[in-house]
């Protein structure tokens, strides 16, 4: 099998040893040696127009921690969301919180970070935020991106793994990006446990890849969403390719999917998916310091 492995093409037999492997951390200095924090969310489904926010976490790498169990009120979290998270109504509602409360603790702490300059690594940024998002909205909170200035600095592992390693097959879910570059992973699909992971696999990114560890975080933001935007185009045309009048039209906007998109989560997909004539945008701003 032909791969590309840290930028050179690499020829290996795909059922024996060597297998392609994530380069060896270095000693650079960079972005991955500073305060980073994470966020994940764990929801009672995958497109943000009709699911809700389950439970919550934020972490950072000076050992702080915090996590949310929202209270579902009178929506139901489906069997299938809790066969994933554990999560079920019943103990939703036993032991969350009003949402709104959670909501606006959960925008507070994001907000605390990037109004610092902490950056943020969030997996598959686009689907936890744009969720987000829109759970604010429903519940006539403000949006994250009215309480800091700029929405950012975010690190996402996803972009960023897919465009330094373009042709490593397989899946690129949390748990298989996780195992490749060496970071444990217990109780995956929590999401404790998955922002703990998040923020790891950012600090191996940044160790590994002294290139990307070189850029300042506000570069890197920008760098992400032209990235992102250019991956949603190469997956368009793969879907128009091989699946001729699919109707999808895939939004590269990143961070945050515009309100009219599904921004699907990382079990169903990677990128965001719009009924196709819809091709909605959102106004966004370059982070700058």
């Amino acid at each position: 099998m032909l791969t590309r492995i840290d930028g050179k093409w690499t020829t290996y037999c795909k059922d024996c040893e060597p297998k392609p492997v994530a380069p060896a951390r270095g000693g650079h200095e960079g972005w991955h040696q500073r305060l980073l924090a994470a966020f994940d969310l764990e929801t009672s489904g995958v497109d943000v127009r009709n699911d809700f926010i389950v439970t919550a976490a934020v972490c950072d790498t000076a050992g702080n921690r915090r996590t949310w169990l929202v209270h579902p009120g009178d929506r139901e979290i489906p069997a299938e969301a809790t066969a994933v998270h554990g999560v079920g109504t019943e103990h939703a509602r036993a032991h969350g919180r009003p949402a709104v409360e959670c909501l606006d603790e959960i925008a507070d702490t994001l907000a605390g970070y990037l109004a610092a300059g902490t950056p943020v690594a969030v997996y598959n940024a686009v689907f936890d935020l744009t969720l987000l998002e829109a759970e604010l909205r429903r519940h006539d909170r403000t949006p994250l991106a009215r309480r800091v200035p700029v929405l950012g600095p975010i690190v996402d592992p996803l972009v960023i793994d897919k465009q330094l390693d373009r042709f490593r097959r397989g899946k690129r879910t949390l748990e298989a990006t996780t195992a490749f570059y060496g970071v444990s992973l217990a109780d995956a699909h929590t999401a404790d446990a998955d922002a703990e992971a998040c923020l790891r696999l950012a600090v191996e990114l940044g160790a590994r890849h002294p290139k990307l560890a070189a850029l300042d975080v506000r570069a890197l933001h920008n760098e992400q969403r032209t990235w992102a935007a250019e991956q949603a185009a190469s997956f368009q045309a793969y879907l128009d390719r091989r699946k001729p009048g699919h109707g999808e039209h895939i939004v590269g906007d990143w961070p945050v999917a515009p309100p009219e998109a599904s921004a699907k989560g990382e079990a169903e997909a990677a990128h965001v998916v719009a009924p196709r004539p819809a091709q909605a945008t959102v106004e966004t701003s370059e982070v700058t310091s």
